[in-house]
């Protein structure tokens, strides 16, 4: 009877010891075992430094598309990226199922000048494929020195067959923006959100009033395809145009540790013309900072199609002397706690990028990627009402896409070289105008 009583008390502990977690330190060991197994066993010589930042970059990749471990190269990179000035190509990349994608090319920029497009798949890096590497190994392999020569393949949607590009590197100069006066509405076009972005903007603005005696009808920011950058900018630029209250709220891992970010007071400031914010599926993070406070704070109207949905805080970490950490800490709110994170901006008016029969036959409205398309995205915790009505409403959308899809247009052949570009042929600026002017009449 007492073998029994000890086999069954034997058998208890050793079920409850199976269903137990393993302790942060057990799986360290383990991992230390499988390297000492690789290391010694493997068929040929490792290096066991790349074996390490391998394992560190694929668990930052368990995390969420938005944070990552930085080697000695990215890290530097990305020092050089919020400086305004770095070689490469000049495009804003993402990956999506293994996939490197075209957020949007900066404007000028080489790969600009050479037609690629938002959406574009990057298959071919210099005649490798690009299926398996991470996103930091592909943009490692598109910088390089000034003057020399990539070769990309390039799968663009509707078409079967791959485009090849040689594009030359430079080094990238961001003039984070461009301004025009047209019939005495001031058009800002800001590509991203680099130092002195919302200084820019004030001295452009200060240029035309002065200009004008009675003054601007109406002040229009086109912040399309623009992928963000520096939250302080953000601040900056919608400080240009509120008075007072929040721009933006952080909520980080305890809700109780709320970071606020409030309009600043000095500085040049313009409360009165009549404002428009123009956005679309490529405007992400800062740009969509911007645009919901001042949709929150009524001041003017956000025109153009939804944005991307990034609204997540990312912080750098440096590790070490030249090694760092990139990790999402917390998610952005506008000023009325409205969650960013996959749900994006809508804006007060939507318009297309084009009008007319054509739209109704040949739009896609999801034909750019966004935040939520993204592999390991956050969806803000658990699914709010909002997320819930956006993601049904996408799979409605699919589902027509796919119908859509069985008539199989023949894809054209070529494209036209890029035109030098001016807002005043823009149907999205146009249409914001004619907004503003019908506003000012009211």
């Amino acid at each position: 009877m007492f073998k029994i009583f000890v086999v069954a008390m034997s058998l208890q502990l050793s079920i409850y010891a199976a269903d137990k977690e393993p302790s942060r330190y057990e799986k360290l060991e383990l991992f230390n075992k499988i390297l000492h197994v690789v290391e010694n066993q493997y068929y040929r010589d490792v290096d066991i430094t790349k074996l390490i930042d391998g394992a560190l970059k694929g668990m930052m990749n368990t995390l969420d598309p938005h944070s990552t471990f930085l080697d000695k190269k990215i890290f530097k990179k990305m020092q050089d990226d919020t400086k305004g000035e770095y070689g490469g190509l000049g495009i804003e990349v993402t990956q999506k199922d293994g996939v490197l994608i075209i957020i949007t090319p900066i404007e000028d920029s080489p790969a600009f000048r050479a037609g690629l497009k938002p959406g574009d798949k990057i298959v071919e890096i210099n005649g490798d494929s690009t299926l398996g590497i991470t996103l930091n190994e592909a943009v490692e392999k598109m910088n390089g020195s000034p003057k020399t020569s990539i070769d990309l393949g390039i799968l663009r949607k509707g078409e079967k067959e791959t485009r090849y590009f040689s594009i030359k590197r430079e080094i990238i100069k961001i003039n984070p923006i461009k301004s025009y006066l047209i019939e005495d509405f001031a058009v800002i076009r800001l590509k991203s959100f680099q130092s002195n972005s919302g200084k820019s903007i004030a001295k452009a603005l200060k240029k035309y009033k002065s200009k004008l005696k009675k003054g601007l009808k109406g002040i229009i920011i086109d912040l399309r395809s623009n992928p963000g950058g520096l939250l302080d900018e953000a601040v900056s630029v919608s400080s240009l145009f509120l008075n007072e209250g929040v721009v933006v709220r952080t909520e980080g891992r305890d809700p109780k540790n709320k970071e606020i970010h409030y309009v600043r007071k000095s500085g040049f400031k313009d409360l009165e013309t009549p404002l428009a914010v123009i956005i679309n599926s490529s405007s992400a993070s800062a740009s969509e900072i911007v645009a919901g406070a001042i949709q929150d704070h009524k001041r003017g109207i956000i025109v153009g199609s939804k944005s991307f949905g990034k609204g997540t805080v990312q912080k750098i970490v440096q590790l070490g002397e030249a090694e760092g950490l990139k990790l999402t800490i917390a998610q952005y709110m506008t000023p009325k706690g409205r969650k960013i994170q996959t749900i994006g901006v809508t804006p007060d008016v939507i318009i297309p990028s084009v009008e007319g029969k054509w739209v109704a036959e040949n739009m896609n409205t999801y034909e750019s990627i966004r935040e939520i398309d993204l592999r390991n995205h956050l969806s803000a915790t658990k699914e709010s009402k909002d997320e819930k009505m956006e993601r049904e409403a996408r799979e409605r959308e699919l589902r027509k896409m796919r119908i859509n899809r069985m008539k199989n247009r023949e894809a054209k052949k070529g494209d036209e070289l890029t035109k030098k570009y001016h807002p005043k042929n823009d149907y999205h600026v146009v249409q914001a105008m004619r907004l503003l002017s019908a506003a000012g009449k009211l």
